[in-house]
């Protein structure tokens, strides 16, 4: 029979449950469950049923209820069981403090061989996985290298650039240089060189890399004008990019065999914006950078916020990393790749489950440290702390976008923040970030952390 593990409301007599335990990690939980545990609620679903079923012969809520009983007993003893034994195995692990894992799960050996028509006194037995009991203290002996991003003159200089770029205009020039974009139509060809009737024709571009790649060597100096003969790996080394600038379905890419001829039409070139008050205001806002050297002094301090969140994120991973050495973790992974493939809402094969358990079970081992790790040293956040939380993101998401977070009164933000709380998947996202935060302040205060400036290149090859 089928089972869903969740609590009701469901109003239960003490029912009669037994923990036999296989291991340290499985347990065999056996409820068994008589008359006095059903009888009234089979008999009120039995009169709820008589009320509305319809059958021919009988008036509406006049079919004697043997005959309710011969037709839907059977199905109503299960539904009702069912419901019982989800309740009472919820309200067990609650009432006697059991951590589990995932949801208990039938034993179909067992379970499969109940008879609802012979039986009035059953017996159904659950495998249930067991959280590991462990201990882990956080202490001075655990060493971690927190790395500290210098900007270097390099990395800022390819901001500034990037910067001049996305800010600077577009403007025509007569011949191609490497960066150029070229305007055209490119008109089919056949094998000799005659254009083919009827054949494609489409107005598209040629964008020339810096540096330039080999096969578009011969479009530098292109000027209005110019024909070039170019086959299609010259007009896109991408499937889905030529399939676009040709006006074809991208299935059909591999049988052009064509060349095309590319009449220029014009040339573009983007011309970096200069680096002057007017781009410094577009930027940060009137007046907030007055000179080159601030410019790039921001710049620095940008890629310095950004780097921290990076560094801080490869902090977290190596504490992490140490935490599930230390802790050295058993699962009940038989039990948990059988939940997980009865448990998942899309469908799963057993081959899936077994390629994706190791995330699976990394996640989970690092959840029950982080877990005991709050529970140890009394860790929480409050209601109020969550909301002045989300107050703090819409501060900042009013200030990105140019408006004063004071133009906003406290109990409108308020309001907002207890707004966005409502939501099941934001409050969730929001206590996550507040747990982690809290988490990473224990770890800077119990263990030795060490800072060490490095460059963005360094970084990276740590």
């Amino acid at each position: 029979m089928g089972y869903t593990f969740k609590q009701t409301h469901y109003q239960l007599v003490k029912m009669d449950i037994t923990k036999e335990q296989i291991d340290d990690l499985n347990a065999v939980v056996k409820v068994k469950v008589g008359p006095a545990d059903y009888n009234e609620k089979v008999e009120k679903a039995l009169r709820s049923y008589q009320k509305k079923v319809s059958v021919p012969g009988f008036r509406p809520g006049k079919v004697p209820s043997s005959l309710v009983k011969k037709m839907y007993g059977k199905a109503v003893l299960a539904e009702e069981i069912n419901r019982i034994l989800s309740d009472s195995l919820y309200n067990y692990i609650r009432e006697n403090n059991i951590e589990v894992l995932g949801n208990p799960l039938p034993k179909e050996e067992v379970n499969d061989k109940v008879d609802f028509d012979k039986q009035t006194d059953f017996e159904f037995h659950f495998d249930m996985a067991l959280a590991p009991q462990f201990s882990l203290a956080l202490g001075a002996d655990m060493n971690f290298t927190e790395y500290v991003v210098r900007p270097d003159d390099k990395l800022i200089d390819n901001y500034v650039n990037d910067m001049a770029r996305r800010y600077g205009r577009i403007s025509a020039v007569e011949a191609a240089e490497a960066g150029d974009l070229l305007h055209g139509d490119f008109v089919e060809l056949d094998e000799n060189g005659e254009i083919v009737p009827g054949g494609i024709f489409k107005s598209s571009t040629v964008f020339l890399d810096n540096p330039v790649k080999e096969i578009h060597q011969e479009l530098i100096g292109a000027k209005t004008g110019d024909k070039f003969d170019l086959t299609p790996a010259q007009i896109s080394d991408n499937p889905k990019d030529l399939a676009g600038k040709l006006g074809v379905d991208e299935n059909k890419v591999q049988e052009l065999k064509n060349k095309f001829r590319f009449t220029v039409r014009n040339v573009s070139r983007l011309v970096p914006a200069e680096l002057n008050e007017e781009l410094f205001d577009k930027i940060y806002g009137p007046g907030v950078v007055t000179s080159p050297e601030q410019f790039r002094e921001k710049i620095a301090e940008e890629l310095r916020g950004m780097f921290t969140r990076d560094t801080e994120a490869r902090l977290k991973n190596d504490i992490a990393a140490e935490l599930l050495n230390r802790a050295n973790l058993s699962l009940p992974d038989a039990f948990l790749k059988r939940w997980l493939l009865a448990a998942n809402e899309k469908p799963l094969t057993q081959e899936q489950i077994d390629a994706e358990y190791p995330l699976y079970s990394r996640q989970l081992r690092w959840q029950l440290i982080e877990n005991k790790l709050i529970r140890d040293n009394g860790i929480s956040v409050t209601a109020e702390e969550a909301e002045e939380h989300v107050k703090q993101i819409l501060r900042a998401n009013m200030a990105k976008y140019g408006q004063q977070p004071d133009s906003l009164k406290d109990e409108e933000l308020t309001a907002t923040a207890k707004r966005v709380l409502q939501k099941e998947e934001e409050a969730k996202k929001v206590f996550e970030d507040l747990y982690a935060a809290k988490l990473m302040m224990l770890y800077r205060t119990k263990c030795t952390i060490t800072p060490r400036e490095v460059t963005y290149e360094q970084f990276l090859a740590a």
